[in-house]
């Protein structure tokens, strides 16, 4: 698979990396079996991928658990988590940060995070004292790089006056474009970008309908309170949101490739995109997600997806 160096001075990353968030279960329905989970991963680092991104909130702890168990072993597979504000986090005061560091060093059975990440802004303490905090763990090497996780510009320039923020981890995909200027931004000031979402959970697979029914549990169903519902599964966005891929499959049918490895090969096309972070319980799939990395669209193939977007929910 095709790597990217993140940012400025991070390490070499395939472009499509792991994501740990469906691992942790929780609100994506019932919990699928641990050796399953652990496979998925695993099946993924067979087929180039080189990474994997989780955090603390995943699940509670259980998909850093998880994470540790199918990195074990493999000195090669790099691991990125995040730290979370409270009340759902540790907390982003300096103290909570080591502690977090400490807890996530525990569950995933190593003596160092290859990438540790700030979740979400914290308006409660001052962003100055978070990345202090940040800055100290690479300095006694419990930590090589770190980076931020739905920061604006004007957070990661508080960041970048203390320590370089290496990477941005937004929302970004076919379906969600907001933060397309921000990636550019970083990307020109060496911060190197890990899209999440880019897949739009699913709905980018081309595997959900307009009769699909999601488990009650599953934070798809509407029942969850997250943002992501209404911005991309809410009634009037969920049919816009299916245009698009209605729209796409031609044009995936025609390079011969899926639906997901279309969306994924687009996201790390983007000005200033590093990698792109794909998760999925199912290991075939992994691996299809994994082939995506080697996937090229050339220029013609890019323009004929722009004139698509503005059918999207969430399109500027």
């Amino acid at each position: 698979m095709r790597t990217d160096r993140l940012g400025s001075s991070g390490p070499e990353l395939s472009v499509i990396g792991f994501g740990a968030w469906e691992a942790g279960g929780e609100v994506w329905g019932p919990n699928p079996d641990e050796d399953v989970v652990i496979g998925g991963m695993r099946a993924g680092l067979d087929a180039g991928i080189t990474w994997i991104d989780t955090a603390e909130v995943y699940g509670d702890g259980l998909s850093e658990t998880l994470v540790g168990k199918a990195v074990a072993g493999r000195d090669d597979a790099l691991v990125a988590t995040k730290v979370a504000p409270r009340p759902d986090g540790t907390g982003f005061r300096a103290e909570e940060i080591r502690r977090a560091c400490a807890g996530s060093l525990g569950r995933l059975g190593r003596d160092r995070i290859d990438l540790y990440q700030l979740h979400w802004r914290d308006d409660e303490v001052p962003v100055e004292e978070t990345w202090s905090a940040m800055a100290g763990l690479v300095d006694e090497g419990l930590v090589r790089h770190i980076g931020v996780s739905n920061f604006d510009a004007e957070l990661i320039e508080r960041c970048e006056a203390i320590r370089h923020v290496d990477s941005l981890q937004p929302h970004f995909s076919l379906l969600y474009l907001r933060h397309r200027d921000l990636i550019r931004w970083c990307g020109e000031r060496g911060t190197g970008v890990v899209c999440y979402g880019p897949l739009a959970y699913g709905l980018l697979t081309g595997a959900i309908g307009p009769d699909t029914e999601f488990d009650r549990r599953d934070w798809r169903s509407g029942g969850g309170g997250i943002a992501y519902y209404r911005d991309l599964f809410a009634p009037g966005r969920f049919e816009r949101s299916l245009a698009v891929v209605d729209a796409l499959r031609p044009i995936a049918d025609r390079l011969g490739i899926t639906l997901a490895q279309l969306s994924l090969a687009w996201v790390v096309h983007q000005p200033g995109v590093t990698a792109a972070i794909a998760g999925s319980r199912n290991p075939e799939h992994v691996r299809q997600n994994a082939e995506a990395g080697d996937v090229e669209l050339d220029a013609a193939t890019l323009e004929e997806i722009k004139t698509i977007l503005p059918l999207g929910p969430a399109f500027g």
